[in-house]
């Protein structure tokens, strides 16, 4: 028998007993769905929290005072003393690899326009922000080297902050005051939207660093040109481990920190967290195809289940098959093309509603989903495997029955 006299035999089969062959399909439906709507969710998931981690800047070292050790406790992070512009200028004069460096001093206070008031993040920077953390202005233009020495009062707002403030209306040219201080807007950032860690990005505004530090925020005592953290940006990923190895040991050297003992800065790898957190995501996909996989398998012990059953309800059909020539390799083809076919019927209906309830999911519910080709391809390959599986065994029983007794059984 040709495969096709097969697949037409068995899809008259399957019809004689439609909602049988509907129930046994059911478990493989479900499986497939589950498959598809999972997995295609986690990959969305995980692309988008991805991307806004990459936002942040893929080879990035971001630096910051640890705590201090003091007759064997510990402070909290940050009492450490605090880093520098002199630091800052030897990072970037002495480790090969870096691309761009700049300072940061930060805080948070009320940004008022006219009758409108609000506290955002502010953040005093150096002219190199901008390109460590690969952001675009929209509108107007960075900050010049004479407005960073002589702490000019200019402000550049992110997306969130200048909606807020001006609505549609146009922000160049603007004044506004931040902590009673005049400053004019001469820039808006590109929006960015969330960071990997939840918080919106776009609610901001940047300042020149020395700005930050004369007019809002004010000087340490003991380091007068005191810096929250330092950004660095390195050339390629290649290079991230070495450049960050050789930032530490030239901090343990200007901080004076003695062999042996921890270190008061904490120099943190974005490309790092990147790799883990996309290791993290790989094993949740992982593990959400598994479970999903579980409902294949108890949908090809129903689809096995059902073979038996039409194996036995049709033995003297069988039993004629081979009484007028029907070799024993026919009518086990014919059998698991039945199981192929209940398979992939259910494969496919599987997929279209699985992918129905994806873009569901993200039309209805503006969930991310990354619905791949080659999950399709895989799940409906799944299917047909589970058919050839479970239904092999009941194709092996028929073909191995004695004519003779099939013709006799009632």
């Amino acid at each position: 028998m040709n495969p096709l006299a097969a697949f037409k035999v068995a899809i008259a089969a399957l019809r004689l007993n439609a909602l049988r062959s509907f129930l046994a399909m059911l478990g493989v439906i479900i499986g497939v769905a589950s498959v598809i709507v999972m997995v295609s969710v986690a990959s969305g998931a995980g692309q988008a929290i991805e991307d806004r981690i990459k936002a942040l800047g893929t080879n990035l070292l971001v630096i910051q005072p640890g705590s201090y050790t003091s007759g064997g406790r510990r402070a909290g992070e940050g009492t450490a003393l605090a880093l520098s512009e002199s630091d800052l200028a030897v990072i970037r004069d002495k480790i090969p690899g870096v691309a761009a460096a700049t300072g940061v001093v930060s805080g948070s206070a009320p940004i008022v326009f006219g009758n409108t008031n609000w506290t955002t993040s502010i953040d005093g920077v150096g002219g190199d922000f901008l390109e460590v953390r690969d952001w675009a202005l929209t509108e107007g233009r960075n900050f010049t080297e004479a407005e960073i020495r002589s702490a000019a009062k200019v402000i550049i707002l992110g997306a969130t902050t200048a909606r807020e403030l001006f609505a549609d209306g146009p922000a160049i040219g603007q004044q506004v005051r931040v902590m009673n201080v005049p400053f004019t807007v001469i820039g808006l950032l590109a929006p960015k939207g969330q960071s990997g860690f939840g918080t919106d990005q776009d609610d901001t505004a940047i300042v020149p660093v020395s700005t930050g530090r004369r007019r809002l925020f004010g000087a340490e005592k003991t380091v007068p040109d005191n810096l929250k953290r330092i950004m660095v940006e390195v050339a390629s990923a290649e290079e991230m481990s070495d450049a960050q190895s050789e930032i530490e040991t030239l901090l343990r050297s200007r901080r004076h920190v003695r062999l042996g003992t921890p270190d008061d800065f904490q120099v943190r790898n974005m490309a790092e967290f990147i790799r883990t957190r996309t290791e993290t995501q790989n094993i949740l996909s992982l593990l959400l195809g598994a479970t999903a996989a579980i409902s294949l398998i108890v949908g090809g012990i129903g689809i096995m289940n059902i073979m038996l059953v039409s194996v036995t309800e049709r033995t003297k059909e069988i039993g004629l098959r081979m009484a007028v020539g029907a070799r024993r390799r026919d009518i086990l083809s014919q059998f698991l093309i039945e199981a192929v076919t209940l398979c992939l019927t259910g494969g496919l209906i599987g997929l279209a509603i699985g992918g129905g309830s994806a873009l569901a999911l993200a039309v209805w519910g503006a969930w991310p989903i990354a619905l791949s080709p080659a999950l399709v391809l895989i799940a409906l390959a799944a299917a047909a495997l589970v058919g050839v599986f479970f239904g092999y065994y009941p194709a092996r029983r028929a073909s191995l029955m004695n004519p003779i007794d099939a013709l006799r059984y009632e």
